[in-house]
């Protein structure tokens, strides 16, 4: 047994709640439930599963299958309610992600007139213009002053 794979109780309370095979039991699927674990557990690549799991393509066909039957939700709300009749529940473990995403202004229906969107085209594609020459808006076209114009610097001297 690999480090984080299910210990004899974990699995026991699992396995009642995982579909059987369309030719009855499937003889390596603790394996598979551990495979699928791992996989989520590290975060690494499907075809980077460890040999000690079986071949990728099997597991990720039945991660596959149980998550579009929905597997996993049911395996969830049973261990939920396993642990709530255990008196098990602890409320303090609960997490709720506050994260926020500000959405496209696409996605938010916003609508612009024609002759705007047309004129922020031609002002996207003068930029890209500017920036494929090597230049940018502020430097396409450089300003002269009087003091670039002398030439010269007094270093800072003012004048003398």
């Amino acid at each position: 047994m690999a480090r984080g794979d299910l210990t004899d109780e974990e699995w026991s309370l699992i396995e009642p709640h995982l579909p059987l095979g369309e030719r009855g039991p499937i003889p390596d699927l603790r394996r598979q439930f551990n495979a699928v674990m791992w996989r989520f557990r590290t975060g690494s690549p499907w075809r980077d599963l460890p040999t000690e799991y079986g071949p990728w393509s099997s597991t990720y066909d039945r991660f596959r299958s149980w998550a579009l039957s929905g597997v996993f939700e049911q395996l969830m709300q049973a261990m939920i309610a396993e642990a709530a009749a255990r008196g098990q529940t602890e409320l303090g473990l609960v997490s709720v992600d506050s994260t926020t995403a500000r959405a496209h202004h696409h996605a938010a229906g916003m609508a612009l007139d024609s002759e705007l969107v047309e004129l922020l085209e031609q002002a996207a594609e003068q930029e890209k213009g500017l920036r494929q020459r090597g230049k940018t808006p502020a430097t396409a076209t450089p300003m002269k002053t009087a003091e670039t114009k002398g030439g010269g610097y007094d270093g800072g001297a003012g004048s003398g």
